[in-house]
């Protein structure tokens, strides 16, 4: 797809800081507006928009509404892309709803949670009548006591009365996906509901993406920028110092991937790298899950690496290289102070399973265009 072409566009909501974006980017598909409540967040993916070569098409057409999902109308809030905008001509709503309803690290209140947004992304399915959807959340939804939450979203998917001619939905998968299976360094298990307007779906068969890449292990994925992080020692006073904390991580960071990284929350003080459990599993890799490192951006020291690097249980990790080990782009920069940045990286969808999905579900746009005769 080239950046004038604007055959399979999307709305996301809930979009953080863009891996589910990207990754859908990735795919092939456009985006007409992203909608995220978080200001940082929010900045995040304008500013990235306005730089990167490849999302020239976003530049023009695509709007960053920084606003509450519950108040987000396409038809009066889309400027830039209000005029390729029509009921039922978006070929996909996508969204990462709220995760603390059905989490394992929460009270798992479901839908007796004021965070729950799935009725707010079924009436929006409603609304726009996208030729699909698909909804990402935590492998927490999937457990039994949600199976009727489950089953009635199902139901309202597939029972949404046509109007002006649109069809409901046929779901043809809900899933839970490892992102270590698609190339993604650390246990990321998340469910995903796909589905399909029924006029759009027909006849043709969903093929869910098959894992695509092989273990990539912390070392693998951090070994360029933890031997950026040595590099200004090398010639001084501490570089004998500064090798041994590169060996001693080489040497624990290689056994295995990373556990899922966190977000944290807003009401708990400053970002770390998640709860007793996921610190020591950090610990077993080389890492200080205590805090998050300062990061040099010319390449220099920093003047924290007492605090940073050189720890007795391992250096921290910075924010670049969670949004690494989240899957990240390398040149995808994060906008606020360090907390405000790593949270939007802890919290975000891996963009790689995101790609692996949206192509899986333009592979079924795809075919129904070519079966009716439109050209890509």
């Amino acid at each position: 797809m080239t950046g004038t072409d604007r055959d399979y566009t999307s709305i996301e909501i809930c979009a953080g800081a863009g891996g589910q974006a990207i990754g859908l980017h990735g795919a092939g598909f456009r985006h007409l507006a992203l909608v995220e409540i978080d200001k940082n967040a929010a900045a995040t993916l304008r500013d990235n928009i306005e730089v990167h070569p490849k999302w020239d098409w976003e530049r023009d057409n695509c709007d960053v509404l920084c606003m509450d999902v519950v108040e987000f109308d396409p038809e009066r809030d889309l400027e830039k892309g209000s005029s390729l905008y029509r009921r039922g001509d978006v070929d996909l709503l996508a969204g990462g709803v709220p995760c603390p309803p059905f989490s394992h690290a929460g009270k798992q209140l479901g839908e007796d949670d004021e965070r729950d947004l799935f009725p707010r992304i079924l009436e929006l399915a409603d609304r726009i009548r996208p030729r699909a959807v698909m909804i990402e959340n935590v492998r927490g939804l999937m457990d039994a006591k949600f199976d009727g939450y489950r089953d009635r979203i199902q139901k309202k998917l597939e029972k949404m009365p046509d109007a002006d001619g649109l069809e409901g939905y046929k779901v043809v998968g809900w899933n839970v996906y490892e992102a270590e299976k698609f190339g993604v360094p650390q246990l990321r298990p998340r469910s995903i509901l796909v589905a399909f307007r029924k006029d759009v779906l027909k006849d043709l068969k969903y093929e869910a993406p098959a894992p695509s890449a092989d273990r990539v292990t912390v070392f693998k994925a951090l070994e360029k920028t933890m031997k950026a992080r040595i590099k200004p020692f090398k010639g001084g006073a501490r570089e004998a110092e500064a090798q041994r904390v590169y060996d001693t991580w080489k040497a624990a960071a290689s056994k295995d991937i990373a556990p899922t990284l966190v977000g944290g929350s807003k009401k708990h003080g400053g970002a770390d790298l998640g709860p007793s459990r996921a610190k020591k599993a950090w610990l077993g890799l080389g890492v200080s899950g205590l805090g998050v490192a300062n990061e040099s951006e010319d390449g220099t020291e920093t003047g924290t690496e007492d605090r940073d690097l050189f720890r007795p249980d391992g250096p921290m990790l910075t924010v670049r290289q969670a949004a690494i080990i989240q899957g990240f782009p390398v040149k995808w920069a994060f906008s606020g102070g360090k907390t405000a940045q790593y949270r939007q990286v802890g919290n975000a969808f891996p963009p790689p399973v995101a790609q692996a999905i949206g192509e899986s579900i333009l592979a079924v746009l795809k075919a129904d265009r070519e079966r009716s005769g439109v050209e890509d």
